[in-house]
């Protein structure tokens, strides 16, 4: 046999192996994209209003818009959730509601919890058998999901009640179940999260500190409401933030690698119904990728602006209503624009006077200044102190800002630094009047201790130039950006604030 033969030869059988591996690799893909389909449960968007708030506009051609999506947890017992939750098959509430704004930078999101015992109006919805309700006045919110008895609930209805309450257009709707929840945890090897005492009431047994949680003790975190805290959904709320953040940390930290989302992937959609917007593997993959990019430190929490009303909540006014309005502007919770740079370009609590270069300009951060870890303390004890600290922060630029261990009996705001970040720590006191500032040498940060002096709501309005606008950037400025709005955040939203970067075990009870 020649040698140019053989050379053909091996060619011809390298080739073919190629072949049958490119066909086995896309044959496997197309198996489990077919399972992940089959998987998926969807409900029937005839539920849906027709009058609905309108899908948000391009600031140009070609640009993304936000996307608003509705996450639910279902606590129905129906499909083997009994043997996670306990209790007697039947249809379930919607214990936990998350509206998540993404911004239309796709680099932000919000993250909005609806308190399960709001009084609000439940509108119109679609019963089973084809006629529709009247609407009705002061009901709790998680009834929405009961209403016509559908076996896994009603989530058109709950996406109705939503789009009412806040004047959003729900993008897409996902409601998650004690199953979904526990096997979730379970395939990215569970989740780190922070028990602030012993539980042991209803059948749910947890222990005191931080641990990693997944399958049954997953669940049992997220339900506990009893023997924690005070008992209340408010503190539910909060540990609730705390273990997606912790999710979200756990899944990014892995990287969008195919053995980490492939069994996520898996796990999820056996117990989501959605949408039928997301009721295809691409299109749950196409979303996925689509947020992708949003670090951890640029998402935060905030629970709706609430007040006791007997065993019931109602929403504070008018800090709700201003909450609603500046996701459906697409703005920050300082009411800042996100367009084009993804940067916001003023301070919510800042006014002039502070120690340690507070009168200076705020003049755009330097990529080192921004990344500058900047540790916020609670030195007060009042409750989302901290967290109204941290977004100023953010929203003059800073991307690197942690929560700190509680520290009561502060009278004056203190900023501690490392002297080699002087400059960066000239822009941090900028944003708290009166501060003092202290050098800590070896540090290698900046801790900020906010002391009873900090008002959340002092504002300063000096406004920064940007380099240059960013693509997509609306007109109507010099920068390209909308014109700036005030930027002092109502006291119902900076007191009901949660970074997702938070420390796990920070501000986790209420009362």
């Amino acid at each position: 046999m020649s040698t140019s033969t053989r050379r053909r030869r091996y060619l011809r059988t390298a080739i073919g192996l190629a072949a049958v591996l490119v066909l086995s690799v896309v044959g496997a893909g197309a198996w489990f994209y077919h399972r992940l389909d089959s998987n998926i449960t969807t409900f029937d968007a005839g539920g849906v209003a027709t009058e609905r708030p309108p899908a948000p506009v391009p600031a140009s051609p070609g640009a993304s818009v936000p996307v608003n999506v509705l996450l639910l947890g279902s606590d129905t017992r129906d499909n083997g959730n009994d043997s996670l939750g306990g209790g007697e098959e039947g249809v379930g509430h919607s214990d936990t509601a998350i509206v998540v704004h993404v911004y239309a930078d796709h680099k932000h999101a919000v993250g909005v919890s609806i308190p399960r015992d709001t009084l609000l109006t439940v509108p119109s919805c679609k019963l089973r058998d084809g006629t529709w309700t009247a609407p009705k006045t002061d009901q709790m919110f998680n009834s929405a999901f009961t209403v016509g008895d559908y076996p896994q609930g009603n989530p058109a209805c709950t996406q109705n009640t939503v789009e009412k309450l806040t004047g959003l257009r729900i993008d897409h709707t996902v409601v998650v179940d004690f199953k979904g929840a526990a096997a979730m945890a379970d395939a990215v090897g569970g989740v780190e999260a922070c028990v602030p005492n012993d539980v042991n009431q209803y059948g749910i047994h947890l222990k005191k500190g931080l641990q990693k949680l997944s399958g049954q003790s997953a669940v049992d975190y997220l339900r506990a409401r009893h023997g924690i805290g005070d008992n209340s959904d408010i503190g539910r709320i909060k540990r609730q933030q705390a273990f997606l953040s912790s999710m979200v940390r756990k899944v990014q930290s892995q990287g969008f690698s195919l053995p980490t989302l492939l069994p996520l992937a898996d796990a999820a959609t056996k117990s989501l119904t959605v949408d039928e917007g997301l009721g295809t593997a691409m299109k749950l993959v196409d979303f996925a990728r689509s947020v992708q990019d949003i670090k951890l430190s640029d998402v935060t929490f905030v629970t709706a602006p609430w007040r006791f009303a007997g065993e019931r909540v109602r929403l504070v006014q008018p800090d709700a209503d201003a909450l609603w309005k500046l996701l459906r502007e697409d703005r920050t919770l300082d009411g800042q624009s996100t367009t084009g740079t993804g940067q916001v370009t003023t301070s919510p609590t800042a006014g002039p006077g502070a120690t340690g270069g507070a009168d200076a300009p705020l003049t755009p951060l330097t990529p080192e200044q921004a990344a500058a870890p900047v540790t916020v303390v609670n030195g007060v004890g009042t409750a989302g102190l901290a967290g109204s600290g941290a977004e100023a922060l953010k929203g003059r630029g800073f991307r690197n800002v942690t929560l700190g261990a509680n520290e009561p009996g502060h009278q004056t705001t203190r900023i501690a630094y490392d002297p080699a970040l002087k400059t960066t720590a000239d822009q941090v006191a900028a944003l708290f009047p009166g501060a003092r500032a202290v050098e800590e040498p070896g540090s290698g940060a900046i801790t900020v201790t906010l002391g009873a002096d900090y008002s959340p709501a002092a504002g300063r309005n000096d406004s920064v130039s940007s380099p240059s606008p960013g693509p997509g950037a609306a007109p109507g400025t010099a920068t390209g950006a909308p014109a700036p709005q005030p930027s002092a955040v109502p006291t119902g939203i900076a007191e009901n604030t949660r970074n997702a970067d938070t420390d796990p075990c920070a501000d986790l009870t209420f009362g």
